[in-house]
């Protein structure tokens, strides 16, 4: 196993890392699958409602209550709990992504899989989403934590477990691993995309045995009638970039305005915003894809499709920059559906006949919203072709899709929805070439093993002796802690400028009165990232890697050099013996 480890710390590794893979998809699969069914069934099996997502069919009173009260529950859960502990969502896997190698605590996916499923149960204005990518991201890195891989096929097993939580959530395998790697990890790389992949298929097959293989939408398959239909779906693409701008704004401003209120009474806050904008319109509740599937098959009128789109923006701000504990991702797939829908039934007034029917205008929206909020043109486009099985969509749905794309990042200059969480909070989170493929290999790979380490007692003699065997690195250990480092050119030229070594005085000076440059200490799992960071925090050259990064002895596994990361560990290359004296 400790040789499995290592050989994970390459970024060529990708049969073991496929393995891990496949496992953590199954893993993640499981527990997506738990998840939907509690969050499904509960209120018909409490025989509430009288089918899955049929809050419509509620009276008034319970559609407030309903909602006040589960926000009344999750603020007082959350508010009982450490603050660390409530960091959930997708910003907090890729806050930990970007600070934490992608270790994620068991403690906030517990608090996620609650709060998000109580959410949920409670009709407020939030997806699935977004509960089911922290608890897939977080099986799949507590199974690597488990398994103690390096850092760098953790955050791997992390992006496996964002795709595998998608693709089992929404029977959406290829959305899934662009969703992973275009919003969560920010690349695309042959090493990442194989094992995200295997994940992705993996957790599908999962959900299809209990779930079956159908697309989440049943739609006709609608078409564009003539290409003279594009100037439309352009205006269709800006003016759903309007609305991605005005969403991605307005959860930001109410976060931001709000951030020092109680949790509780924000949250309570929440539901009882969604609870008064579901009397007058009761489909903002839930996730909403039931009025999806109607809007995509043309049974709601354009009064209905526009009031809709207004209240479910309106609550699901209320909801996302209140705190609630939901997924942002969802009321975007209903207020697209929407506002599309409700663009082909004014082209086809304007236009009797002559276009497409109303409805494919509906599917367009999904797929621009996404792409507009989440600034992921390929993930939006994607989404809409596995939701609904409908290929004819992707000409025109590329259309929508740049232009609202480019409409709120370039004329309202909104960053993507998570981004502009993240930077609200104070995490800064830069898109970095270098950085990133640093992240991508551990300090195992290129640590050098050729060390030897002697007693701050020894004398030049002593290392005379030792810089006949070849080392790369001399280590003076002392007090059962190791105290100095010198590359082998480095401690020759130190015994070199204490004079002869017949000379008595020059030959029994000892290491300890040698000069020593600063180390830092870096633990087996680090990626090359991380070490260059701990090196920069104390200003060397050098890193000891050991189990812990602890400095004892008997816990060494290598040195690794900056020289070593900037030449990606080209800069030693001889055998990886060691040895001590």
């Amino acid at each position: 196993m400790e040789r499995f480890r290592l050989r994970l710390a390459h970024t060529d590794a990708l049969v073991g890392v496929c393995l891990l893979a496949v496992l953590a998809g199954l893993l993640t699969g499981v527990v997506i699958v738990v998840f939907r069914l509690l969050t499904e069934r509960s209120l018909v099996w409490a025989g509430i409602l009288p089918g899955i997502e049929r809050f419509e069919a509620l009276d008034w009173e319970w559609r407030i209550g309903l909602a006040t009260g589960g926000g009344l529950l999750i603020g007082l859960l959350f508010q009982a709990m450490p603050a660390a502990t409530r960091q959930v969502g997708p910003v907090h896997v890729m806050a930990r992504l970007a600070s934490h190698g992608g270790r994620m605590p068991w403690a906030n996916a517990v608090m996620q899989f609650v709060g998000g499923a109580i959410s949920i149960i409670s009709g407020h204005s939030v997806g699935r989403e977004g509960p089911v990518i922290h608890v897939g991201a977080a099986s799949a890195s507590l199974f690597g934590q488990w398994m103690r891989v390096p850092n760098n096929s953790l955050r791997t097993l992390v992006a496996c477990g964002v795709a595998a939580s998608i693709a089992a959530s929404f029977n959406t395998p290829i959305a899934g691993v662009v969703f992973a790697m275009e919003v969560v990890m920010f690349e695309y790389t042959l090493s990442g995309f194989a094992p995200v992949i295997l994940a992705a298929v993996s957790a599908t097959s999962v959900s299809r045995l209990v779930f079956g293989p159908d697309p989440a939408f049943a739609v006709p398959s609608f078409q564009l009638a003539s290409l003279l239909e594009l100037p439309w779906v352009v205006l269709l693409g800006l003016v759903i970039g309007c609305f991605a701008a005005a969403y991605v704004h307005g959860i930001g401003l109410v976060e931001r305005h709000t951030a020092r209120a109680p949790l509780w009474l924000r949250m309570t806050s929440a539901g009882v915003l969604t609870g008064l904008c579901a009397v007058v319109v009761p489909e903002v509740m839930g996730l909403g894809y039931d009025t999806v599937q109607m809007a995509m098959l043309g049974q709601i009128g354009l009064a209905s499709l526009i009031l809709i789109a207004v209240f479910k923006l309106a609550a699901t701000i209320a909801c996302g920059g209140l705190g609630l504990p939901g997924g942002m991702i969802g009321p975007m797939v209903v207020i697209g559906a929407t506002v599309g829908g409700a663009l082909g039934i004014v082209g086809d007034a304007l236009m009797p006949g002559s276009g497409a029917a109303p409805a494919f205008y509906a599917m367009l929206g999904v797929a621009a919203m996404m792409a507009a909020s989440l600034q992921a043109p390929l993930a939006g486009l994607m989404a809409m072709l596995e939701l609904t099985g409908n290929p004819n969509a992707i000409l025109p749905g590329m259309a929508a899709v740049i232009t609202a794309f480019l409409m709120s990042r370039v004329v309202f200059r909104q960053e993507p929805l998570f981004v502009s969480l993240l930077h609200l909070r104070g995490i800064d989170h830069r898109i970095d070439p270098v950085l990133q493929s640093l992240e991508r290999t551990g300090v195992a790979a290129v640590m050098s093993r050729r060390y030897a380490i002697v007693e701050g007692n020894a004398d030049v003699r002593d290392a005379r002796r030792l810089l006949a065997g070849s080392p790369d690195w001399v280590l003076m250990a002392d007090g059962g802690s190791i105290r100095a480092v010198w590359g082998a050119d480095q401690l020759a030229a130190l015994v070199a400028a204490k004079g002869d070594a017949r000379a008595d005085a020059a030959a029994e000076m000892p290491f300890a009165a040698l000069d020593a440059a600063p180390f830092a200490m870096a633990p087996l799992p680090a990626t090359l990232g991380e070490a260059l960071a701990l090196m920069d925090e104390v200003g060397a050259d050098v890193a000891l890697v050991t189990t812990d990064g602890g400095a004892q002895p008997d816990r060494l596994h290598g040195v690794v050099s900056r020289r070593q990361i900037e030449f990606g560990g080209r800069s030693i290359s001889r055998s990886t013996d060691c040895s001590a004296t």
